[in-house]
């Protein structure tokens, strides 16, 4: 099978992979299959795992590129980021002297930087925002505290807000493509999905209709993809991920779960030029489940 669209040349700027078994590790193989340069965008804390996923032979499976493309998986650069600053200045100084902070700019700027070296020209076509995080994800609505709901949509949604305005002059005039990824709890009540992360998922789909609109005079489109339940590593926190996967399985049209590669699927699709008339959009690619009645 031969590559699926053809993203030859284009820059790609992923964001939140932290191990080789979630969404945008399947999204950035995609990208790479289709002919896409792309650029990891990882967690200081998580930069090492990311490595040893990037060239250990153990992993190497886990690098196979998919649409019957031939080799591996290479990213062209691993940048730590910590999405919940936007400056240098942000960061505290106490958490300066943590591992992976140490003279080293890992804010949203910083990381652009970094970008700018990596990749000579500094041009960005393609931004995948697949950050999400909650200090208290176990914990329920009516019992998370005040500092980790903010946190979490500081982290889960602002950081899209942070990203864009700081990627902007980057993408300007390219067609580029900003995708985020959400989750149906923004708009349906899901009780097992706790620690503000559907208030932050919310605020996250709200971003980038907002965004669509204050980028598309540059041409730049924003869109979300909103997958069904997915038991990835950063999943297993989430408590109930099991029966919501299950929910899925016995509730959605297509009576079954969903695969990370059908995720990937709809962002190559939408970083094309295929998808060149659609922004401000939510594009759900959860087996229909969102299509049905709560009972």
């Amino acid at each position: 099978m031969g590559r699926i669209l053809d993203l030859s040349g284009k820059n790609a700027f992923v964001t939140g992979v932290s191990d080789d078994g979630g969404f945008a590790w399947a999204i950035a193989k995609s990208l790479q299959a289709a002919g896409a340069n792309v650029y990891l965008v990882c967690h200081p804390r998580v930069l090492g795992i990311v490595e040893r996923f990037s060239s250990r032979d153990k992993y190497a499976s886990s690098r196979q590129l998919p649409y019957g493309a031939s080799g591996e998986f290479s990213p062209k650069g691993l940048i730590p980021c910590d999405v919940e600053f936007d400056t240098l200045e942000d960061i505290p100084p106490a958490q300066r002297d943590a591992k992976g902070y140490v003279n080293n700019d890992v804010s949203i700027s910083g990381a652009m930087e970094a970008y700018d070296k990596l990749s000579g020209d500094g041009g960005i076509d393609i931004l995948i925002h697949s950050v999400a995080f909650s200090s208290e994800i176990q914990r329920s609505h009516l019992e998370v505290s005040r500092k980790a709901y903010l946190q979490a949509i500081s982290i889960s949604s602002y950081s899209l807000v942070g990203l864009v305005r700081a990627a902007l002059p980057r993408m300007k005039e390219r067609g580029a493509s900003v995708i985020g990824l959400s989750y149906l709890a923004s708009q349906r009540v899901t009780p097992g999905y706790g620690g503000g992360m559907a208030t932050a998922k919310a605020a996250l789909e709200c971003d980038a209709r907002a965004l669509a609109w204050f980028a598309g005079e540059s041409g730049v489109r924003v869109n979300i993809v909103s997958p069904g339940a997915f038991a990835s590593r950063a999943a297993k926190s989430i408590g109930s991920i099991d029966k919501m996967i299950e929910a899925t399985a016995e509730r959605s049209p297509l009576r079954r779960s969903i695969e990370a590669e059908e995720v990937a699927d709809t962002c190559i699709f939408l970083s094309s030029a295929l998808a060149r008339g659609i922004t401000g959009d939510v594009i759900y690619v959860d087996a229909g489940v969102h299509a049905m009645n709560a009972v």
